[in-house]
């Protein structure tokens, strides 16, 4: 009868000391190609977005052969697909960080709709004005109270909608999911004079609505950022009506770099795509205070 002996335990021993020494002396240089990989999964080399397509500042515009604010024959000229803006607006955290653009009374419709990208960052506290996609406020009756219009999210975890005059004012806004470093949203605002019925949207979903009798126009200017909180801010558009639901979905499925939509309606469009200049062919140029526009934002922007 054989009897097997068992192999000694030399040879197991010897390829776990070569492994043990293959790590020792190749170790380092794993560790920092991991950390190199981080890198530049950081910077988002590994994200789609940095190789998609970019529109550079300028790219697509509104076209009115007849002047400012006139409808006849007007549309879109330049490359206006949807594609991602080259750049974003980021504003710094200062209420002088910020976009100013001389009203108007055009500027000023009764019946109204404004809409935007924005991404806020941090988190402010309750006391702390909030990143402003678009207002219009001014001081009252004895400075109480708000005038005008506003879209923008700030207050802690709200997104608000304001509008009214210092007598009585409609506030819309959510409470239920902050969006603090949760990403880009679209944001749109909704007034409609004969109805009197407000309505905010997020990410072209009904949020939240209400009626209010008045919109006061004013001579205040308006004006985009300017919140205590760090953020970028984008494609911000102005209509002299209350676009449809059905409207702002669309705007919504364009994407950040979308073009705007009821062209005939269209007072103000400002892409902040490298500049602050009114694209819808109005001539409401913003001027620019302690603003950048980046070219690496797109952490935080997964397309519709």
């Amino acid at each position: 009868m054989k009897t097997f002996r068992k192999k000694p335990l030399r040879k197991a021993s010897a390829k776990a000391q070569s492994a043990m020494e293959y790590l020792m002396t190749y170790g380092w240089a794993i560790l920092i190609i991991s950390v190199v990989l981080a890198a530049l999964f950081q910077l988002g080399v590994f994200n789609p977005m940095t190789f998609a397509p970019k529109a550079p500042p300028g790219s697509c515009q509104v076209f009115r052969p007849y002047g400012p604010y006139t409808t006849q024959f007007i549309n879109l000229e330049g490359m206006c697909s949807g594609m991602l803006p080259q750049y974003v607006a980021q504003f710094n955290g200062q209420s002088s960080s910020k976009v100013t653009i001389p009203t108007s009374n055009s500027l000023e419709p009764t019946s109204i709709t404004v809409t935007g990208w924005s991404y806020v960052a941090n988190i402010g506290s309750d006391s702390c004005s909030p990143q402003l996609i678009l207002s219009n406020l001014g001081s009252g009756n004895g400075g109480n109270g708000r005038t005008g219009i506003l879209l923008g999210d700030g207050w802690g975890s709200d997104i608000v909608f304001i509008v009214g005059n210092y007598i009585s004012n409609l506030q819309l806004d959510k409470i239920s999911n902050p969006i603090y470093g949760g990403g880009w949203v679209f944001l749109a605002g909704t007034y409609n004079l004969s109805s009197g019925n407000a309505i905010l949207y997020e990410d072209g979903v009904y949020i939240s609505s209400g009626v209010i009798n008045q919109l006061v126009q004013n001579s205040n200017p308006y004006q985009i950022g300017g919140g205590c909180e760090n953020g970028f801010i984008s494609n911000v558009q102005i209509y002299n009506t209350s676009l449809s639901a059905n409207e702002i979905q669309a705007l919504y499925l364009e994407g950040i770099g979308g073009a705007p939509i009821n062209l005939q309606h269209l007072v103000g469009w400002w892409p902040l795509n490298g500049d602050a200049k009114d694209y819808s062919g109005n001539g409401n140029n913003g001027q620019i205070n302690n603003v950048n526009f980046v070219s690496n934002w797109y952490n935080g922007y997964t397309p519709p």
